[in-house]
């Protein structure tokens, strides 16, 4: 079992490299050897798996949370139309955030359990910018088989897609895989106080408006439990 600390993004002593294709990620060891088990087997169907995300510490979701809170960063609705930010009521933009980015510290990519996956070979076939985005693995997208697969598959090897379908929480992520036995464990033993501790402590944009409501915020955003 990973610890509070290890939960919450603030080390990385838990996790190991995966070397992808493009670049280095790391995962949990258990983790690391049930999605190369799954990469292998969808190799064989013909999916090039690969990742495009996996571990995510405090610091960089806070710092994708600040940007996205000053305007830096787009905020955009479920339906993909751009928000204008300035002039958001700071609830309206903490839900406008939460929708498609993770609160620091609630973020199942600190776990070491979470991560995104593409069909890279699709994708550079298509000859188009990859956004990860829904659309991509739908329809004619270039992912679209391999989210069928993983539908039929992943759960073969540990996995399930935690945010697979809104339910009034986070935005739709068909790419987004999580290792349950883990997963299971820490969302059973996962401490919101520890959790609202550490956020007092990072002074994160919008601090007030999220410790109004994060029990909630963790249930409906991390956990995906909706409204």
């Amino acid at each position: 079992m990973i610890s509070p600390q290890q939960v919450l993004g603030l080390n990385n002593k838990h996790v190991v490299n995966v070397v992808n294709a493009d670049n280095q990620h790391k995962l949990l060891p258990i983790v690391k050897d049930a999605y190369l088990d799954m990469q292998k087997a969808a190799s064989l169907d013909g999916h090039d798996l690969q990742l495009v995300s996996t571990f995510r510490s405090f610091e960089r979701q806070a710092s994708i949370w600040n940007r996205k809170w000053n305007g830096e960063l787009k905020l955009n609705t479920l339906d993909g139309e751009v928000l204008d930010t300035s002039v958001l009521d700071d609830e309206t933009k903490l839900h406008a955030i939460l929708l498609w980015s993770a609160l620091p510290g609630g973020s199942r990519h600190h776990w070491g359990t979470d991560f995104d996956v593409y069909d890279r070979k699709r994708v550079e076939d298509c000859g188009k910018p990859f956004e990860l985005v829904t659309s991509e693995y739908e329809g004619n997208g270039p992912c679209a088989d391999l989210a069928v697969w993983l539908h039929n598959n992943a759960s073969k090897f540990g996995f399930a897609r935690p945010y697979f379908e809104y339910r009034g929480g986070v935005a739709p992520e068909p790419w987004h895989l999580s290792y349950i036995p883990i997963a299971k464990q820490i969302i059973n033993s996962f401490s919101v106080d520890l959790l609202r501790q550490q956020l007092i402590e990072s002074s994160i944009l919008g601090l007030d408006t999220v410790l109004l409501q994060l029990n909630a915020l963790f249930e409906r955003y991390t956990l995906n439990k909706g409204m």
